[in-house]
């Protein structure tokens, strides 16, 4: 690959001190010793000088020797600008005239030269020896003027063209960022490193067998997909699944993302984009992958628009042409991944540019299992590791999620001087990835340490006792992250995709659990169950607006849009009147006072095992499932 030119301050610094070192050397001035000119009037008088040259700006002159120096006729000719002592002293040894040259030195001066009309006759009185000089600076003005600049030009041009050659970053603004990944048979990905998304693997296996076998479906007239989008949460394997499929078909990998084709320069997002197909289609048959695309494929908006918003639809148009121009039988096809289909472009989504459109979801208990053997395959297990039982304490995870546990667990081995990966490892993992990092050191008093292991105790109890609740884990009084100070893992023993009234009211009441415990013991209530209640309000809230489940506003649904981004935002709710809106928050506060009361009223009845199970926490700090059951006895059947 050419190496490109990079820009470095060295040529700016290097040309500074060039500049810095001439002037010092070339236009210094003299270190010849300059007095006033009333000095040099009163020596004259005195008759102190001996002669003086007279030039258009100052006055250069040499003072009279001392009686015990020597005289010579080759001094009193001497002759100079600086001095008047250039001429050789032909007749004495060299060792005497250097030391005659160093001692006129010494007595040489100058006068800055002012308007004096009796200056020649106070030399005449004095009967000094001058004589006039014409300045001439040619040589210094023509290199300071000329030469010099000329010189510093041509260095800056130099470097300039050289930056602006072929390769240079200057004018390969305009050219495609895209990252070329060949087929590298170490290194190179497949779909056996691909586990937990087999629907949207099958999607593009056939994509694949197209790119080796194309005469496989051209003789049927089929016609190779243009675009595949894949639409997913974050961490699920979108990127993966597509170098997967480079690396199946065994072809070259375009690979960069929607914000290399912003700039800050107009017209350079489409003409990247244009760079990108061209070379594409040279290597042929290829794929290229645009990861975030929503960065340059946002919908357009109507009206006039200026500014960046205008730079980004050109970028998209660009792109919107080029796959119109797609051969289908030179074999390009576009990936493209992102977590936002809801703010694409409708032109962007038609048949004929992106024809596929695949969900690379979060995986199901299948899914994660298959997802911790992959990652595991390099990992030191220990025998009474499950994998199974890992993948059931993981639900919601993503594949990056299962890697970055599996990660934290080798690195607790290792920092506990391990020779294998335990289970105790990958627990202690999971509980870091979900709440945080243990906070061991963190002075807490005692009064705070009792209201924490109430309140977890709280919810332990209730999530026990209530049906349709998860199962309860583990429950720690150790603060944990950003400001945790307990904590109550509860985990559902299978997959759900729905859930039932009672079980979300069965949330709820666990949830606020921990305040109603605090008010029970200590007849008040603090600070720690903010994040319990944000999450009841959220729960309650969507029960009456997504899913129709309130009983004064039956079977209404105000969601505006049934398509969501897979960023965690929640639904966006249509227009309503107020007295809906009234409506709404009457019964969310009437579902929140219900289950509280509820969930006062079971604590109050299991009183003794509350007192259990906090002087427990209080003792351990960290309770298990085993130790609960046996404090609580055991969980009802829902």
């Amino acid at each position: 690959m050419e190496k490109r030119a990079k820009f470095s301050i060295w040529y700016y610094l290097i040309v500074f001190l060039t500049i810095f070192l001439l002037q010092i050397l070339l236009f210094s001035g003299s270190a010849v010793k300059e007095i006033s000119y009333s000095a040099f009037v009163d020596s004259l008088q005195a008759g102190k000088i001996e002669r003086v040259v007279i030039t258009q700006q100052k006055i250069i002159g040499l003072f009279r020797a001392p009686k015990d120096s020597l005289k010579s006729a080759a001094t009193k000719s001497a002759k100079g600008e600086k001095g008047v002592i250039h001429e050789i002293y032909k007749k004495t040894p060299w060792s005497l005239q250097l030391e005659k040259y160093e001692e006129e030195l010494k007595r040489q001066f100058q006068v800055v030269r002012v308007d004096d009309d009796k200056l020649i006759e106070r030399l005449q009185a004095a009967g000094v020896d001058f004589r006039g000089k014409i300045e001439s600076n040619w040589f210094s003005n023509f290199l300071l003027n000329w030469i010099i600049p000329l010189i510093i030009l041509a260095g800056l041009w130099v470097i300039i063209f050289r930056r602006m050659g072929p390769g240079s970053q200057v004018l390969s603004v305009g050219k495609s960022k895209a990252k070329i990944y060949a087929e590298d048979p170490k290194n190179r990905v497949t779909f056996k490193d691909v586990a937990g998304i087999d629907e949207a693997v099958e999607e593009v296996k056939e994509v694949v067998e197209f790119l080796k076998n194309p005469q496989k479906y051209t003789r049927l007239g089929a016609k190779l997909p243009k675009g595949i989008l894949l639409v997913g949460p974050p961490g699920t394997g979108k990127t993966l699944l597509a170098k997967a499929v480079a690396g199946e078909a065994g072809v070259p990998f375009f690979s960069l993302s929607g914000s290399d084709f912003v700039e800050m320069f107009v017209g350079v997002g489409a003409a990247r984009v244009r760079d990108l197909f061209a070379e594409a289609k040279q290597k042929a048959p290829c794929i290229i992958f645009i990861d975030e695309i929503d960065a340059i494929g946002k919908r357009r908006a109507g009206g006039v628009i200026v500014g960046g918003h205008d730079e980004r639809e050109n970028t998209l148009n660009q792109l919107l042409v080029e796959m119109d121009g797609f051969d289908p039988t030179i074999g390009i096809i576009l990936m493209a991944a992102t977590n936002r289909p809801d703010v694409l472009d409708p032109a962007l989504l038609r048949p004929g540019r992106f024809d596929r459109q695949i969900l690379v979801d979060r995986p199901d208990l299948n899914g994660r299992v298959a997802i911790f053997k992959v990652h595991t395959r390099k990992l030191v297990l220990d025998k009474n590791v499950d994998l199974r039982k890992l993948a059931a304490q993981t639900p919601g995870f993503a594949g990056a999620e299962i890697a970055n546990v599996c990660n934290e667990a080798a690195l607790l081995a290792a920092r506990k001087k391990r020779n294998k990966v335990t289970m105790e490892d990958f627990m202690e993992a999971i509980e870091r990835v979900i709440a945080g990092l243990e906070k061991k050191n963190k002075l807490i008093n005692e009064r705070e340490r009792q209201v924490v292991a109430y309140h977890e105790s709280g919810h332990a109890i209730v999530g026990h006792f209530t049906p349709g609740a998860d199962p309860v884990q583990k429950v720690s009084i150790v603060p944990r992250g950003m400001g945790a100070l307990g904590y109550t893992l509860q985990t559902p023993l299978e997959d759900r995709y729905l859930m039932s009234r009672n079980e979300l009211l069965g949330k709820i009441k666990g949830l606020l659990g921990g305040r109603a415990a605090e008010e029970i013991v200590f007849g008040e209530v603090s600070t720690g169950a903010s994040n319990d209640l944000e999450r009841v309000a959220q729960i309650a809230r969507n029960m009456i607006t997504v899913y129709g489940m309130s009983k004064r506003l039956p079977n209404l649904s105000l969601v505006q849009q049934t398509q969501q981004g897979f960023l965690g935002e929640g639904p966006q709710t249509s227009a309503h009147s107020e007295k809906i809106a009234q409506l709404i928050d009457d019964e969310v506060l009437e579902i929140i006072r219900e289950c509280y009361q509820d969930a006062k009223q079971l604590l109050t009845e299991k009183r003794d095992k509350l007192e259990k199970m906090a002087q427990t926490l209080l003792e351990k700090e960290v309770i298990t499932e085993e130790t609960i059951v046996e404090i609580l006895g055991p969980r009802p059947q829902s």
